[in-house]
């Protein structure tokens, strides 16, 4: 639980109307496990590496297209009503793990490839080999650490899912992970909430979670990353705080976030209602974590209990243009 607080204000009446979110606007310590591949095929995919996954050049690119449909049916006693199930959206999230870093150890669960920006590989190496780079001695100003579908990347020692991107920047480096929202909700989720806590407590985090960093999707930190992984965004510790639970979590609230006022609610929360009061008050509405944990044991589904927190919200679901 994260008693250090995100003193975040509601993103009210953005010019984002849910119908169509995106309607004129630019949406937005484990050890490595040995890898699976091994022998013929691991040296064949380290002489032919996966093609290079491009970056927008702006992060609000990664919203483009993406609406929402939000539910038609007011809240009652049974919670925010959820809209219909559609096909998951699939959306990256940029977050920034190290910024202003004299240095950074990267590595892998699986193959891994270390590429500049055109793709050209610069080094490759195998399944918990380390590479580490220095701020002012980078091959190039920019480096993508790329490695299988089913493996993760490691950061100074933290596994992450999707690739990593180290920039040289004037004051030192910044790596930033690009990763699925979903995969990103998950580990926010076990990282805020003990994973061990009431299921629809831990689904009311996820939609917490998800509205918090689609906000920070829409309106970007930096033209290179979404938001930070530290408790000054929300907490993010990669596949180290990701759970059977978290994930499941987040699979039964795919999509979902909360609006208000065709806007996306910046969802704060904090650890106790006290806590809330005296961070977020004069913001509008917040979530108590113990509280949604208390309600939860009490019978309250996930969505009464974000009923109960951000009054007059709607719930909707993310989806692709046009479908």
């Amino acid at each position: 639980m994260q008693q250090q607080l995100r003193l975040r204000a509601l993103l009210m009446g953005a010019p984002m109307g849910l119908g169509a979110l995106a309607a004129g606007f630019w949406l937005q310590g484990l050890m490595p496990s040995p890898s699976p591949v091994n022998g013929e095929l691991l040296e064949a995919m380290l002489e032919n590496p996966p093609p290079l996954r491009r970056t927008a050049a702006d992060p609000r690119d990664d919203l483009r297209g993406v609406q929402a449909q939000r539910s038609r049916s007011q809240s009652g006693a049974l919670g925010l009503v959820e809209p219909e199930r559609g096909t998951p959206l699939q959306l990256d999230i940029r977050v920034a793990l190290l910024r202003d870093a004299g240095s950074v150890q990267l590595s892998s669960t699986g193959p891994w490839w270390l590429r500049r920006a055109d793709g050209a590989v610069v080094s490759q190496g195998g399944a918990g080999q380390v590479m580490t780079l220095g701020s002012g001695r980078m091959p190039a100003p920019e480096l993508n650490l790329d490695t299988t579908t089913d493996a993760a990347v490691i950061v100074d020692s933290r596994r992450y899912r999707g690739r990593v991107r180290v920039l040289q920047m004037p004051a030192g480096l910044l790596a930033v992970n690009h990763l699925p929202l979903e995969d990103y909700v998950a580990s926010v989720v076990g990282a805020e909430m003990p994973s061990s806590w009431n299921r629809e407590a831990l689904k009311a985090q996820a939609v917490a979670a998800r509205s918090y960093a689609l906000a920070h999707m829409a309106r970007p930190a930096s033209r290179h990353w979404h938001l930070g992984s530290t408790t000054r965004w929300q907490a993010y510790r990669g596949l180290e705080s990701a759970t059977g639970r978290t994930r499941q979590a987040t699979l039964e609230t795919v999509g979902l976030i909360l609006s208000y006022q065709g806007g996306i609610v910046e969802s704060l929360y904090a650890s106790t209602t006290a806590l809330t009061l005296e961070a977020h008050g004069h913001l509008g509405a917040s979530m108590s974590q113990h509280g949604a944990q208390d309600l939860a044991t009490r019978g309250m589904h996930y969505s009464q209990i974000l009923a109960r927190y951000y009054p007059g919200a709607a719930l909707a679901r993310l989806r692709s243009g046009g479908r």
